[in-house]
């Protein structure tokens, strides 16, 4: 399927507002609602709409320390990747995590309440992932630019 202008901007509009009714929706792209609801879903069908969110607000949560982790593992075979992507997934403080190419090996996106506490997710989680053999870690001080919404 081809995505059309429509399309185009459902998806704009529903990457800001993804609480918007579908009337407003309609509206805003200039369809009727029932033409409307008929592209979101055949755009939910196809798969370029994956799911729908609530973005939390980290600071009001008590989880305001974004760390990075560069993961370099032993080798590159498929039992040494494998074996810590099962690993990665069971750790429920990762946000991301990302097979990279160039010096590190993997990208891990952590929130924390604070240092001690990704010292305590250090200690139980990262040090135990399989056929790491380095680490490192950095801390965001702050956050510049922060979206969840792509170019459509």
């Amino acid at each position: 399927m081809q995505l059309d202008a429509i399309d185009r901007r459902i998806l704009r509009v529903l990457q800001q507002q993804g609480r918007i009714t579908n009337a407003e929706l309609a509206e805003l792209v200039h369809l009727s609602a029932s033409a409307c609801h008929r592209r979101v879903q055949r755009l939910e069908a196809e798969g370029y709409i994956s799911g729908y969110v609530a973005l939390l607000d980290l600071k009001r949560i008590g989880r305001s320390t974004v760390v990075y982790v560069e993961i370099t593992l032993a080798g590159q075979s498929d039992e040494i990747l494998d074996a810590f992507e099962r690993e990665v997934k069971r750790v429920p403080d990762i946000l991301e995590c990302h097979l990279m190419a160039g010096s590190a090996d993997y990208l891990l996106k952590i929130v924390a309440a604070d240092t001690e506490d990704f010292a305590r997710i250090h200690r139980r989680y990262l040090s135990r992932l399989p056929g790491v053999v380095q680490m490192q870690s950095s801390f965001a001080l702050r956050t510049v630019l922060k979206t969840t919404a792509v170019e459509i």
